[in-house]
């Protein structure tokens, strides 16, 4: 089985994205891994530090281990937004392929120094694991927001990535490029997107040379995703639409059948709804290099 950095540069040689979905749950789980599978393309499956204390760090290691080899698909594991090095060394343990080691809520000295200390601890637990750090104003939370969320301000410069990747010795960047976490109700309605600053992304990208996250990608644009894509990105982070589509496919689920117990008869409709959201993305996250050589 390849590694998640060859799989990454074979994207970034392609011109493609790696799909990347937040799971909490084993239907979010398999809707995605299926997605994957039906598409044979690699994916990232991510859990939050919330998403582990929930379900168990080494009980996610295990299923993702379970479905990559069952499908022969390169199913790797994301320990996202980890904000400790503790919990990070606990997902380094655990067998994660890759770690969010994310301080940018500190101060700019701060998270350089601590994210410095995190890539030499946890490259000593795991050499082949990849480090990936943040910088700039993206918020917090996969949720969904009452009004929309002005995305310009926080923006992270080319000379800022520049200078925490050498700083840092990371091996992925995430940085604020006009992208947030969650979506705002007129996004879930489907009368707003969010936009994204494709310039900077192409200027961060010369910058730095390293593979580039996108997180918050849930409401953004599909045009935008495209042009993001072509300029740097490599991981693309998709939570929030997933989340809506489980929510909305249980309701519809339980409505139908009101007095029915049993999960497995009620969670069918809602793995085939998150799915279809997860193969959507992975299409379009897939498509941009082959259309560009077209």
């Amino acid at each position: 089985m390849q590694t998640l950095r060859e799989v990454l540069d074979q994207a970034q040689q392609r011109g493609v994205a790696i799909g990347h979905f937040n799971i909490s749950d084993l239907v979010l789980l398999k809707a995605v891994a299926a997605a994957a599978q039906e598409l044979s393309v690699p994916v990232l499956v991510g859990a939050s530090q919330g998403e582990r204390d929930f379900m168990g760090v080494r009980q996610i290691a295990a299923l993702v281990k379970s479905l990559r080899e069952e499908s022969g698909v390169p199913i790797f594991l994301n320990a996202d937004h980890t904000h400790s090095l503790a919990k990070a060394e606990e997902a380094a343990r655990a067998g994660f392929d890759s770690i969010v080691f994310d301080l940018s809520a500190l101060p700019w000295d701060e998270n350089v120094r601590q994210t410095r200390e995190a890539v030499t601890a946890l490259k000593s637990i795991s050499p082949s694991i990849l480090i990936e750090g943040e910088i700039g104003d993206i918020g917090t939370g996969s949720e969904i927001h009452e009004t929309t969320i002005d995305l310009s301000k926080g923006l992270t410069t080319p000379e800022e990535a520049k200078q925490f990747v050498e700083a840092t010795g990371v091996d992925i960047l995430a940085p604020a490029v006009g992208n947030m976490h969650g979506m705002s109700r007129s996004m879930v309605r489907g009368e707003a997107r969010k936009h994204l600053d494709i310039k900077r992304i192409a200027e961060i990208k010369a910058a730095t040379q390293v593979p580039l996250t996108l997180h918050g990608g849930s409401g953004t644009d599909d045009e935008d995703f495209r042009k993001a894509i072509a300029a740097g990105i490599n991981i693309v982070h998709i939570n929030t639409e997933l989340r809506v589509a489980w929510r909305q496919s249980l309701e519809a689920s339980l409505s139908k059948k009101p007095d029915e117990v049993v999960p497995y008869k009620i969670l069918p409709s809602v793995i085939e709804a998150v799915k279809e959201v997860a193969i959507s993305r992975l299409k379009l996250f897939n498509s941009v290099g082959l259309v560009a050589q077209a």
